[in-house]
Formats: structure tokens, sequence, C-alpha cells
């Protein structure tokens, strides 16, 4: 072995020096090496620690409707009837401003004035607008964020404290500028599935306000024809108070001639408050559906000066024999109920996603010193990069906590869509059902009314020629009046049911955002990952 030793005493002091200085000050290589090899080491080591997960039993456990259970399956191809009525009717969709079909001029404009004011709309855009707010949100928190800072602080440092003299006991100045960034990596998909829930959200809140303006012009036209019926009603009562001051008159001639007595005379007179009576019954129910109307248009004196039509003037609006294939498709509330599930169910995989490590990668850039005035000096240069990352070891079961409680969430908007669907399919099967009885009933009404109209014309010239008595007169003029009245009735439901009906198919609704006319189709998968 062979050794060298220095020549000199110095040089045996330079190399001392050499050799204890050199583990101390190792080189910017050697330091970047590390640095990347222990950051290798962290990343391998993240599919490791999300098997440290503890998601077991959690579960959402509700299960979807689907069309198919609720009746609505399409007709088979050999059906032909059912296929046709199905075609003729997806091809004569209902148009969003389906109002206009009934062609009247003055419902066109009250419900136009109504959508344009009324409050509860103006509510539903608020919410659309605040849930594309937390759209903006969640995709901002997916990107890279950046951060400026400048602190100048006066202190006066321990003198007991870590710094040594001359710091320790004195008052300096000291500043810090910084320029920071981070950029936290969505590895499990927490940002993104927030950032579809939000989506869900924003999509329900749009279908909520379709849903809300179909509502509200639904209630205005119906509001329209219940004032027309009223209007047609207070015109039988009136004609029914000229026809009874007729027959009184008539009775009272009969009385002066000696061919009637005082109790023909009386009965006469009782039918005269009774028929002013149903004038003012009608007139104040006339009042109440006024201000009714008023606060849907907002305007409370709108309906005053409305001339209402003859009910059966007003054109009736097509509509199908059976309930279509699609009709969960068609009502915006089904399809609100939906984008709620899909964004309960997004929010599972948030939760789910908490579970894992936090990944984040930060820099800082900047200045610091301790003295103002040895700021922008060289020296006073400082940056830093590198991952942080974040694990969830032990929290006393809040997560499991949160993912049961989200899960649930998901139960209850299902079951909530559920509801949806049974309401939807039970109200379009009771408007069908009463329009296609109406339509019965309006026949056999007729043939009544002519009935009771020409059994009231014999009674009376009966009467008149002395051949019959006056209780014959009062049961066929009783006939009558309730004939007419039956008529406006009916004629008015079948306005009411028409509508009734419309809102019930969905009012024309057809969603902005793909996938939303196949209500079951889209979301079951969405449901059955969250399982």
């Amino acid at each position: 072995m062979n050794a060298t030793f220095p020549s000199t005493p110095a040089a045996a002091d330079a190399a001392s020096a050499r050799d204890t200085a050199a583990p101390d000050t190792p080189s910017p290589l050697r330091g970047a090496l590390q640095y990347f090899a222990t950051l290798a080491i962290a990343l391998a080591a993240l599919p490791g620690l999300t098997a440290c997960a503890d998601m077991s039993g959690i579960a959402p456990h509700a299960q979807m409707r689907d069309a198919a259970s609720l009746g609505l399956a399409a007709p088979a191809a050999g059906d032909g009837a059912g296929a046709a009525a199905q075609k003729s009717f997806a091809e004569a969709t209902l148009p969003t401003d389906w109002w206009l079909g009934f062609g009247d001029g003055q419902l066109d404009a009250l419900i136009d004035r109504a959508l344009a004011t009324n409050p509860n709309l103006k509510l539903t855009e608020a919410r659309i607008a605040r849930a594309q707010a937390f759209i903006e949100t969640a995709r901002a928190a997916d990107g890279p964020q950046l951060n400026g800072s400048l602190d100048v602080n006066r202190q006066l440092y321990s003198a007991n404290g870590p710094y040594p003299p001359p710091l320790a006991g004195s008052v300096l100045n000291s500043g810090t500028a910084r320029l920071s960034g981070s950029w936290e990596i969505d590895f499990f998909g927490k940002n993104r599935a927030a950032l579809e829930s939000a989506l869900g959200s924003a999509n329900a809140a749009q279908a909520d306000a379709q849903a809300a303006r179909l509502l509200l012009a639904s209630n205005v036209a119906r509001s329209y024809f219940q004032l027309a019926r009223l209007t047609a009603q207070l015109g039988v009562a009136e004609r029914t108070l000229a026809q009874r001051n007729e027959t009184l008159r008539l009775v009272r001639d009969r009385v002066d001639a000696g061919l009637d007595t005082q109790l023909e005379r009386r009965q006469s007179e009782g039918g005269l408050p009774e028929a002013r009576q149903q004038i003012e019954a009608i007139q104040e129910q006339i009042a109440l559906t006024r201000n009714a109307l008023g606060a849907l248009v907002g305007q409370p004196n709108a309906a005053n000066a409305l001339d209402f039509p003859a009910l059966d003037a007003i054109h009736s609006i097509a509509i199908p024999s059976t309930l279509p294939a699609d009709l969960l498709g068609r009502r915006p509330d089904v399809a609100a109920a939906r984008w709620r599930v899909e964004a309960a169910t997004q929010d599972v995989a948030v939760a789910k996603a908490q579970f894992y490590p936090n990944v984040n990668l930060t820099a800082f850039l900047g200045l610091s010193s301790i003295g103002l005035d040895r700021f922008a000096e060289a020296g006073s240069k400082e940056w830093g990069i590198g991952p942080a990352i974040r694990l969830p070891i032990f929290d006393s079961g809040r997560l499991r906590a949160n993912l049961r409680g989200k899960a649930a969430d998901v139960d209850a908007a299902v079951e909530s869509y559920n509801a949806a669907l049974l309401d939807a399919v039970h109200d379009a099967a009771d408007q069908l059902a009463s329009a296609r009885s109406i339509d019965r009933q309006q026949a056999e009404q007729r043939h009544a009314q002519e009935a009771a109209e020409a059994a009231y014309d014999i009674a009376r010239q009966r009467y008149q020629a002395g051949l019959g008595n006056y209780l014959n007169v009062l049961t066929a003029e009783t006939a009558v009046l309730l004939q007419r009245r039956q008529a406006v009735d009916l004629e008015a439901r079948r306005l009411d049911t028409q509508v009734a009906l419309i809102r019930a198919l969905g009012g024309g609704y057809a969603a902005t955002t793909p996938g939303a006319a196949g209500a079951v189709a889209t979301v079951a998968p969405a449901a059955a990952a969250a399982h």
C-alpha cells in the first residue's frame, strides 16, 4: 500500500481542510439526483397508498325504474295500430309555444306577459346562474393557480431565541416578495367528478326552469278558460233570470184572467231570488278568478278588459290516443329528477376520491431579506419546487360517514326520480282518460239538451193554452237549465283537460343536453357505477 504525505505543514493543513469540507458541500448535480429519486419513490408508492382506502360496505341501494316497468315500452313491430299511433304522435310533437294552437290572441298575450314578468321564473333564472357559477368553480379547481404576495415587517428579534448576533436583540426590517403557484394533479378523478356533479346540477336547474315555464303557461291558460266558463255560466244565469221574468208575467196574466191561482204566482215569484243569487255567486267567482289571473301575469287588472269568446269557438289541439313511449324524456320535471341522480352519483365519486392521496405540484420564486436595503440584491433570491402529497391515515370515520351520506343522497335522488316517473305516468293517463270520457259525455249531453229544450217548449205551449199545469213548466225548465250549465261545464272541461294533458306530456319540452331524451337509459349506467 502506498501513502502520500504533504511536503509541508501548510500543504498538510490545506489537504486536511479539503478532506473535512468535501462531505459538507454536495454538488448541485448530486442534490438534484437525490431530489428526483425521492420524488420517483413517492410517486411509485401512490398505488400502494390507495390500497389503504376502506370503502367496503358503502354503496347506494335504490334501483331506477325503467320505461318498460311503467308500461311505456315501445309497441311491438307487429302491432300496426299501436306503432302507427306512436309514429303519428312522434311526428306531431308539441311546440314549446303550444298555446298558439288555441287560436286566441288574448290568451297568447297573457301567457307572453306572464313568461316575461313572473317572479317565479326570475327565481329559476337566478338558480341557473348560480348552478353555472358552480360549474366554473369546479372547472377552475382542475387548473393551475398562481398567487402573488408582498410582506414587509419591522421586528424585534429575541435575544434568547434561535437567531445569533447581531440579529439577536436587534430591531430590523424584513421583506419577502413571492410569486407562488400550485397545481392539483387529479390522479383519482376528484375534480373531474366535482365538475360532472356541477354540470348535473346545472342541467337540473335548466330543466326546473322549463318545468316552471310550462306550469306557469298552463295555469294562465286554465285560468283564462275558467274565466270564459264563468262568463258563459253568467250568460246562462242571466238568460234564466230573463226567462223566469217572462214566465212570471205569463203567470200574472193567467192569474188576472182567473186561469191560475196565487199558488202558481208564488211559485213563479220564488224563482227570481234564486236566479239572482246564482248570478251573484258566479260574479264572485269571476272576481276571484280575475284576481288569480292578474297575479299570474304580474298585472292585477290584466283580466278586467278581456272580452272572452264563446268556449266552442276556441280551437282544439290534437292529442294522442295513447301514452307515448318516450313520455319520460318529454317531461322537464322528470328530466330534472334524472339530472339530480347524475349529480348525486358524481358526489359519491368525489367522496370516494377523498380516501386517496391528494397530490399538488407547488413552486415559488421571490426575494427575501433582513434589511430592506439589501432586498433587491441578487443574494436575496429564493425559489422552490416540489410535490406535496397528503394522505388521510386516521380520521375517526369521518370519510366513511361522508361517503355513507353521499350514498344515501343517491338513494334519495333515485327514489325521487322513481316517484316523478310514477306521477308523470299517472298524470298523463288520467288526462287521457278524462279527454276520451269528455268527448263521449259531450255527445250524450247534446242529445239530452235537445230533448230538454223540446220538452220545455211543449210544456210552455201547453201551459199557455191551458192544457197543462205550471208544475210541468217548472220541471221542464229545471231540466233545460241543468243541461245548459252542463254544456258550458263540459266545454270548459274539454279545454282545461287539453291544457292539463299538454302539461302532462311535457308541453313541447326538448332537453338541450345530449342524451336527455333517453331519460332512463342515460342515467342508469351512472347510477350503476355508484354501486
